[in-house]
């Protein structure tokens, strides 16, 4: 029987596919647009169940109206609601900003926290939005940043077999080293998004296929399984009541006598 791979090992093995990774992509970097961290901070919020893309196409809009904290504190939701109305949830993401804009300008002298814990206690903000703040506007990463791409090639690759982004996080926070934790999110997202696509992997041009245990049988693998669908009983046709039902029970007419007697010429 053979032994378990060590810690250790499992480590330089992450390490080493991760460098090639890193090869293919020298310029991963986080997609948002943004000028300034309290931009990155609404764009992250923003993002969440929604592409890069789409948050892009918002964004200009929304900082050109309220650039700062203390402007967007100050604005109506229906007219945020309105420019944000191409992104899913739009509603509760504008309670949200404005929200967290208040708090920016009363709490913090507007000015976006450098600490995890003040991260996270603003509306909105999760632990995987505030390590993106933490890593890309600071460049001080508190963990590692777990979305649905860094998830699903976290698993493919064989790093873990946990399902839920903290666990998720916490192996590979012991598998690198602290100074990889930002760059390792942007260049699994950046794989992710370009070749080891949710449902159509593209391993015969992935650069690290040969060290992934999923390759050539990865649709299966870092994805929710299908739902069941359950077919609906078929409806029971009621019995008919009242005079519809009386009308269909009764007998049909015989003709009568007269009618059925041949005619005298």
């Amino acid at each position: 029987m053979t032994a378990a791979p060590s810690e250790a090992s499992k480590a330089a093995t992450a390490e080493a596919v991760f460098a090639r990774l890193q090869a293919l992509y020298p310029d991963a970097h986080c997609e948002l647009d943004h000028d300034s961290p309290f931009q990155l901070l609404v764009a992250t919020v923003l993002s969440a169940q929604t592409t890069d893309v789409l948050v892009n196409q918002v964004t200009p809009e929304l900082f050109e109206r309220w650039p700062t904290p203390e402007k967007l504190a100050e604005a109506e939701y229906a007219d945020v609601e309105r420019t944000l109305n191409r992104i899913g949830m739009f509603r509760q993401k504008a309670k949200n900003i404005i929200n967290l804009a208040r708090q920016l300008t009363e709490l913090h002298g507007q000015e976006v926290p450098r600490s995890l814990a003040e991260l996270v206690a603003l509306p909105g903000v999760g632990r995987k939005t505030a390590n993106v703040v933490l890593g890309v506007a600071f460049g001080a990463p508190e963990g590692v940043v777990v979305d649905t791409h860094v998830q699903r090639l976290s698993q493919r690759l064989g790093w873990t077999v946990e399902t839920t982004p903290e666990k998720i996080e916490q192996v590979l926070m012991r598998l690198f080293p602290r100074r990889n934790w930002d760059a390792l999110s942007h260049t699994l997202i950046f794989h992710g998004r370009r070749v080891c696509d949710a449902r159509r992997p593209a391993c015969a041009a992935c650069g690290v296929s040969d060290a992934c245990p999923s390759a050539f049988n990865a649709e299966g693998v870092g994805r929710k399984p299908p739902r069941k669908r359950v077919a609906e009983p078929k409806a029971v046709a009621k019995p008919q009541r009242g005079a519809a039902a009386k009308k269909r029970s009764k007998p049909p007419t015989p003709p009568s006598k007269a009618s059925s007697a041949p005619r005298r010429s």
